[in-house]
């Protein structure tokens, strides 16, 4: 999955299938993470937010079942 690099303090980067509806989210500290059953909106209105790593703890992490990637 193509990762796209994001200003925050948090998160490094952010990869999207929109097909799948699956998004990978990578910390600064290294770990990577998959949320499943991201709409594309959703995807959109994280890429857009003023603090990408509020808007993923608020509306995303516990409204998407999520795994810890190897």
């Amino acid at each position: 999955m193509d990762m796209q690099p994001v200003e925050s303090s948090n998160v490094s980067a952010v990869g999207y299938d929109p097909e799948s509806q699956t998004m990978h989210v990578e910390f600064k500290g290294g770990s990577r993470y998959e949320y499943a059953g991201v709409p594309p909106e959703t995807h959109a209105e994280l890429m857009q937010a003023q603090s990408i790593g509020r808007h993923l703890h608020e509306r995303i992490k516990g409204a998407h079942q999520h795994k810890r990637l190897a």
